[in-house]
């Protein structure tokens, strides 16, 4: 049986000291038919997205928090494919993302971090 499966997650390692999750995720996710997408946006477009979100009390305003959070989530930058919402409507990331799927990578962005240890 196959389950696809999406899921929208932030890694990042910016604590008092590295954990290193996101190789750790990596390995545990060994075996599987599993690709790594790497969603952008400048801070700009993010934070006017932010303003024009009516449950915006979730978000934070404050622009070098978003500037933190890009940096951090985007480290060490190893992906199958990265997107750029700014450039993008919600339907030709989906395409690219199928286009993906269709023809991927002989060599993973989840087996290069899994290798990182």
């Amino acid at each position: 049986m196959s389950v696809d499966v999406v899921a929208d997650l932030g890694h990042h390692d910016v604590y008092s000291r590295p954990l290193g999750l996101l190789p750790a995720c990596a390995r545990r996710l060994a075996g599987l038919d599993a690709l790594l997408v790497g969603i952008r946006c400048p801070v700009a477009v993010n934070l006017a997205r932010r303003q024009a979100d009516p449950q915006r009390g979730f978000y934070s305003l404050d622009p070098d928090i978003i500037a933190r959070w890009e940096a951090a989530v985007h480290r060490p930058g190893l992906y199958d494919l990265e997107l750029d919402t700014s450039e993008l409507t919600p339907a030709e990331s989906a395409a690219k993302i199928g286009i993906l799927l269709a023809a991927p990578p002989p060599s993973r962005a989840f087996e290069r971090l899994a290798a990182q240890g």
